[in-house]
């Protein structure tokens, strides 16, 4: 093949890559689109993920979706809903596996990005950053104790890396305790606390250091601790989920994290809490940490953190634990993390569940959204088996995998939007924008309520 005919071929090429991009881009830029544009883009996407996404994900959307809506395509939002490409609306109870605190698209967060991209997307890394400086100062005043020092993430396996590499400096141990059911990431070091044999299996070994005990088992805890001293092998942290998530909602038995707390300061260890998911006002408080009466040495946020517009997450610190970063600022780094547009989606973020009052909001809503889901469930003692949760983060579990799947096709054909959690099977979760309406409320348990009766136990 002669040069030219080359040069021929990738000029074509080029210009058709160009032609798609600006059809992708028109589109985008229309407010609303019509039947036939909404056809393209479901038939795009479709094509796009079993070429070139992962053709995986098609297959686990027919599982859990019932006839051809495993095809459904998402293409707005607001508020504590989402609608899809032909128009039809979804109250979302998955949020985006808990992004959504303070809403889709909340205009206080959308105008605080919008307004910091007129002015400066990316910062240039060296010299200082106002926003960054102005978030960890909040962080400072409402994380609970003496959290001081912030370091901002993109993710929440972000946040929970950092989390270790800050333990590890802080003592040069390296024995970490998790527990049974956690989730903390699916990168090398957090998926080396996170439990679930199948997403650790293939990467084995992992971080070496990392022992794993029942969830709630406080004499486990306290022995693990025991040998660990005893082989000379001390622990540098606990690491926890105040609420577990993935592993299916699982609350701690009554004063588990106090004794947690207390055998760390006994050993020397440092507590950190994986607050990814419980962060942000979700479960009735700003912090988990809040609910317990207890202050971890280390706090991991993201998800909500962003406000459900921007990828964002961190980790706040005692300046004790933190100071082992003073002397090179540079032993931990990220491009993105702390960047203008996350830190102005983050302070937004904050100012809107404050103001609004938010997390006081998920308390009472969610006690409310808890009593009616468990008045809706009675007589369906053959499908469910528990309904648990603190504020509006809830959990459903039912006797069988297969069920939950039922349930989730049920409720999505119907116009809700849940799913299971990673960990636990059986279990799918509530996680709505802590926004919801209690007409939205009623209608996800009004809905849950008829699916149940149209499926077998």
């Amino acid at each position: 093949m002669s040069i030219d005919f080359k040069q021929e071929l990738k000029s074509e090429q080029n210009q058709n890559v160009s032609e798609y991009i600006n059809k992708v881009l028109s589109l985008i830029e229309k407010e609303e689109i019509n039947e036939v544009e909404a056809a393209w883009i479901t038939k795009e996407t479709v094509d796009g993920f079993r070429e070139h996404v992962n053709p995986g994900f098609l297959e686990y959307r027919k599982t859990v979706t019932e006839g051809g809506q495993f095809a459904a395509v998402e293409w707005s939002d607001n508020g504590s809903c989402f609608k899809d490409v032909n128009g039809k609306e979804y109250i979302d109870c998955l949020g985006g596996f808990g992004i959504y605190n303070v809403g889709h698209r909340n205009p206080k967060v959308v105008k605080a990005v919008t307004d910091q991209l007129k002015r400066q997307a990316l910062h240039s890394q060296d010299l200082l950053d106002p926003l960054r400086a102005m978030l960890a100062k909040i962080l400072a005043d409402i994380t609970p104790g003496d959290l001081k020092y912030a370091f901002f993430t993109n993710s929440g396996t972000e946040s929970v890396e950092a989390a270790l590499k800050l333990a590890k400096m802080y003592s040069e141990r390296t024995t970490f305790i998790s527990t049974t059911r956690a989730f903390h990431g699916k990168s090398l070091g957090s998926l080396s606390g996170t439990a679930k044999g199948m997403f650790r299996k293939p990467f084995l070994p992992l971080i070496p250091g990392f022992r794993h005990v029942p969830f709630g088992d406080i004499d486990m805890m306290r022995k693990t601790f025991e040998v660990c001293a005893a082989v000379g092998e001390d622990v540098a942290a606990v690491l926890l989920e105040p609420i577990q998530g993935e592993g299916g909602i699982i609350l701690p038995p009554e004063g588990y994290l106090k004794q947690v707390r207390e055998l760390c300061d006994q050993y020397g260890s440092l507590l950190i809490f994986d607050e990814v998911q419980t962060g942000m006002g979700r479960t009735g408080k700003m912090f988990a940490a809040e609910l317990y009466e207890v202050v971890p040495d280390i706090i991991c946020l993201a998800k909500a953190f962003g406000g459900g517009v921007m990828p964002a997450g961190a980790v706040v610190a005692t300046e004790n634990v933190f100071k082992s970063w003073f002397d090179n600022p540079f032993m931990h780094t990220t491009t993105f993390g702390g960047n203008p547009l996350a830190c102005a989606a983050a302070i937004a973020t904050i100012g809107v569940l404050i103001e609004e009052k938010l997390p006081e909001r998920a308390a009472e809503v969610g006690a409310y959204f808890l009593e009616e889901l468990k008045k809706a469930a009675k007589g369906h003692e053959d499908k469910v088996q528990e309904i648990r949760g603190q504020g509006l983060m809830i959990g459903i579990e039912f006797h069988q995998d297969e069920i939950g799947y039922e349930v989730s096709k049920g409720m999505f054909d119907r116009g809700i939007l849940v799913a299971g959690t990673l960990i636990n099977s059986k279990t799918i979760r509530i996680e709505p924008a802590l926004t919801i309406s209690y007409e939205e409320v009623n209608k996800v348990v009004n809905t849950l309520k008829e699916v149940l009766e149209h499926i077998n136990g």
